[in-house]
């Protein structure tokens, strides 16, 4: 029996994210026909852009879905799953994608893989273990199966097509749970997990002061994304948004800058990936040069000024 599938679309209330065309590429390695599925308040606009790519997109439309909050956006996914006789439900294994899918699989009974990083049958996919130092196959035997996609690890569908958007009855069901507030961070960066150059900060930049005196400027030269390593954001030079590692955000840009960073298994787990990698740290024996490609030996407040103003040179 060929395979449905569901991809849901993440979005902002603007516009959907890149990602949801990341899960889109994972299932379309699966022969089947794709739905998409929109689901929030006043989202048409949304649901035509995200039919360029899926020939049938499903808009849920309601209230109760304004803000994303995992009770009722599960409850209308595994519903909208149910109506399509859906065999695998597909989502980006962003913060959302967390938060939501898993409710989904126990509404769907489903067996789930998350976080993969390969597709190798219509029951079979790899994903990382062990903060990344291992490679797990799973297979999954449920009748539905719910799997969460790592971006990174499949190239955005640029394919476009010319889909159907349907309006389908959303029903969020009885909500325990209350929207309060989101605080969006705001910046004229690119956004940390879409970035095509990343410069991260570590401890070696000493304190708040030095993190921005070091990673900004050279930022700046290079019109990158800023990450930082989790004891960074743990000790709150920076926000919690810009963590990469494991227990942040997983990143694979073109050229990832490492300052003063050790290279922990739990921070090399989400830039392993990246396709340059470049480390400056004062330690020759930091685990940070095992993963990188290019490596610089010596004190960051002097190497990292002197590379801002070769990079103003130019």
């Amino acid at each position: 029996m060929s395979a449905i599938h569901l991809i849901i679309a993440e979005h902002d209330g603007t516009h959907f994210k890149k990602s949801s065309l990341s899960a889109l590429a994972a299932a379309q390695k699966i022969p089947g026909a794709c739905h998409g599925l929109v689901l929030g308040k006043n989202i048409k606009s949304m649901a035509d852009a995200f039919a360029k790519h899926v020939p049938q997109v499903h808009m849920a439309e309601h209230d109760g879905l304004e803000h994303r909050l995992a009770q009722p956006y599960a409850k209308v996914i595994a519903d909208v799953a149910k109506s399509i006789g859906a065999t695998h439900v597909w989502a980006a294994a962003t913060a959302a994608g967390k938060d939501v899918m898993p409710r989904v699989a126990v509404r769907l009974d489903a067996g789930m893989a998350s976080d993969i990083q390969a597709v190798i049958d219509d029951k079979t996919y790899k994903r990382p273990m062990w903060a990344g130092d291992i490679t797990g196959t799973v297979q999954l035997h449920s009748p539905v199966q719910v799997i969460t996609v790592r971006p990174t690890e499949f190239a955005p569908v640029e394919t476009q097509v010319q889909g159907q958007v349907s309006a389908v009855k959303a029903d969020p069901g009885v909500n325990n749970t209350r929207f309060i507030g989101f605080e969006a961070v705001k910046s004229e960066r690119p956004e940390l997990a879409d970035a095509t150059i990343v410069v991260s900060g570590g401890r070696g930049c000493k304190s708040p002061e030095g993190f921005k005196q070091l990673i900004e400027p050279l930022a700046d030269q290079l019109r990158a994304a800023i990450g930082a390593s989790r004891a960074v954001c743990d000790a709150g030079w920076v926000p919690n948004d810009w963590q990469v590692g494991q227990t942040g955000k997983v990143v694979a840009p073109k050229l990832y800058i490492a300052v003063g960073i050790s290279g922990a298994i739990q921070h090399v787990a989400g830039m392993k990936g990246s396709k340059v990698i470049v480390a400056i740290n004062k330690d020759p024996e930091a685990p940070i040069f095992q993963v990188a490609d290019y490596g610089l030996v010596g004190d960051v407040f002097t190497i990292v000024p002197e590379l801002v103003q070769r990079l103003k040179a130019l």
